[in-house]
This record gives C-alpha cells, structure tokens and sequence, in this order.
C-alpha cells in the first residue's frame, strides 16, 4: 500500500463521475449541437462538480467526449485515465443500455452486482448517467433512448494491476463508485473488492475460500490446497472487512494465511493489520511465550525486541513452538469474529513461504492439502 502524505488530503473523483460527465457532455451535444465545457454534474450526496473536456466530437447520430479522472491525492492506479463516453441515439421504446468500449471489462462470472455478459460498469454510475441522459432528454423534449459506450484507453493494461481478472472481469476495468467521490486513502475501494470476492465464491459454488496478507502467503495457500482464482480473497490487512462479510455471506470453510508479525495482531484481537493502525504488543507477547513453556530469559527478550521476527528466531532457538500457539490464538480471535458462520484455519508461513503452523485444519477433512503436511 502506498504511503499517505503528510498533510491536508485533496479528495477526486471516481471512474463513475467522470464518465457521466463525459455522457452528459455528448448527449447535450447532439441535443443542442454544442458541448458544455465545462461539464456540470450532480453527484449523489449533492455536490455539483465541473468538468474540463479532452474530447468533443460530433457525427451523424453520436456525439463523444471525454474528461481526465483525477483521484486526488488517492493512489489510484486510474488516476491521470482518459474516460470517454460515447452517445448513440437508439430506436424509440429501446431506452438507455450501457455498452464496454476498449479497456472497458465484461462480467464473465456470477456473483457481481450485475450479470456476466454485461459491461462492468456498476450499478450507481449507471445510475447517475441514467439520470443526466433523462434530465436533458426532458429539457429538449425528447424520449431518452440512446446507448452509452465508455472506453478508457489502456484500460486492459492497467486492469492488470487491480482484482478484476480475479472477479472474472475480462478485458479491461469496472466503472466504479457509489459517491462520485474518491476519498484519499479510505480503503474503502479493497474492502469492496474482498466483499465482490466472497460473492463470486459463493456464486460459483466454492465452498472453501483463502484470504492472506501478503502474495508469498497466498502463493503458499493456493500451493497447499491447489485453489483456484476464485476461491483466493484479496484480503490484505483487512481480517476484520473479511471475517465480518463472511459471517453474513458464509462460506463452509475459510483458511486465513499470512506472515507470524501479522498474525500475532490477529491473535490479540486486532481485525486491521496494517503497521500504521496496529501494532505487535511485545508484552503480551512475552506472556504468550511464558504459556508455551519460555523461560524468564526468553520472556525478557521478547519484551525488548525490536521485531517479531527476532522474537520467532529466538523461540525457534530456545525450542519454544510459539507460532503453534498464535496461530490456536489467532484462529479463536477470528472465530470470535465469525459467530460460528463459517469453520476457520489460520496458516501461518515464513518469508520463504515455508508453513511453520496450522491451527484448525481438522475442520478441513474434506479438503486435503494438496501439499504433504
């Protein structure tokens, strides 16, 4: 994750924003026969942003514009993307329909907010550009049947970079948010995207799902149990955005996978695990090391070291299994989350991708590892 700036955050705008700037820039085009540059727009919550066209071209039934996004000081891999809209009119009676332009995706899977077939472009910014679409078609007294086509150049490149291929969205990126408004650093967009995650699954029948928190966890979950795209979750820091749409959307069994530092914050009781939010309490730590059979000594070690990883070294040197008893702890603290919704194991590996500890892996029997344990 990138790091947040110092200072005041300049908030920007979503992908959805901005194409329905761009749709409501064409449609007046070929409307009135000018386009407004700026654009104005009215955003869910009120907000009126404006708009500064790239694009603006005109033919025989059509009209395209485009605009910049711009993210705000949000680290947002569409930051700086040309979104550009083109209007068609369409047959009386055929109403408003959304179609994917190049480095637009296309749903393939069950699952999402929208069927597969359909063009990623979600409900809400659907929504604002229906509204834009039927604002002017009564202004000009004309009934609102046209077709939508978003495109954003190297839309197919960047996607690589976010979870769509994963969600089997094809082709390109989503047209995304439910505001208009990007705010810097919320976390709110790979929340969304673990929760799409835990929906494909279950859509597609996948009664054993994986989240880790870092790519040498997950590469070492999807070894062991030989998992498939759809049964990986993006779930980075956010144990508890996980766990807690788990327990309302359950799956049967649920592995959890990660490094020994970010597990011991699950294993005394924290559900974000990123540096900045939580920290390894190296006290409590010590106290874990003393029911596992640590002597004095290792406990006052623990207390003043500097890392977690010192402190596995020193337990592995002492013959202390710690790892076993914060994954037993780690694996009770997300239980707890869960309510009994779904069975849990927690995977605990090295920085090799070595896995050093297992706790609840007997509610797995069904789903032998495809490693040797």
């Amino acid at each position: 994750m990138a790091r947040k700036p110092d200072g005041p955050l300049r908030k920007g705008w979503t992908t959805g924003a901005c194409a329905t700037a761009a749709t409501r820039a064409a449609w007046q085009a070929i409307l009135s026969g000018d386009f407004p540059d700026p654009v104005t727009i009215t955003l869910p919550r009120g907000e009126t942003p404006s708009f500064s066209l790239v694009k603006a071209e005109t033919g025989e039934g059509w009209a395209r514009a485009s605009v910049i996004k711009d993210a705000g000081d949000d680290p947002d891999v569409t930051h700086g993307a040309e979104i550009i809209a083109t209007v068609r009119r369409a047959k009386p009676g055929n109403g408003i329909t959304f179609h994917a332009g190049d480095g637009v995706g296309t749903i393939t899977k069950p699952g999402l907010p929208l069927p597969p077939g359909e063009a990623a472009i979600n409900p809400k910014p659907r929504e604002m550009m229906v509204g834009q679409i039927a604002e002017l078609a009564e202004k000009f007294d004309v009934s609102p049947d046209v077709e939508i086509e978003i495109s954003i150049p190297g839309g197919q490149e960047i996607a690589t970079k976010t979870w769509n291929p994963r969600l089997g969205i094809v082709g390109g990126l989503s047209v995304l948010g439910t505001t208009g408004i990007v705010i810097p650093f919320s976390c709110s967009a790979w929340i969304h995207s673990i929760h799409r995650g835990i929906d494909v699954a279950r859509a597609t029948g996948r009664q054993h799902v994986a989240g880790a928190t870092g790519k040498t966890s997950e590469a070492a979950i999807r070894t062991f149990y030989d998992l498939p795209d759809e049964a990986i979750l993006d779930m980075g820091d956010f144990v508890g955005g996980m766990l807690k749409y788990l327990r309302k959307n359950p799956v049967e069994f649920v592995s959890i996978s990660g490094g020994f530092a970010k597990l011991i914050k699950l294993a005394q009781g924290h559900l974000d695990l990123h540096s900045s939010r939580s920290q390894v309490d190296f006290n409590k730590l010590a106290e874990t090391i003393a029911l596992s059979g640590g002597d004095e000594n290792l406990q006052h070690q623990t207390r003043t070291a500097n890392t977690a990883k010192q402190v596995l070294e020193l337990c592995q040197a002492a013959n202390v299994n710690i790892a076993d008893t914060i994954a037993r702890q780690a694996c009770e603290s997300a239980r707890a989350t869960l309510d009994g919704a779904n069975a849990i194991e927690i995977v605990i590996t090295d920085r090799a991708g070595l896995i050093i500890a297992r706790h609840g892996f007997g509610d797995f029997d069904q789903f032998k590892p495809v490693t040797p344990v």
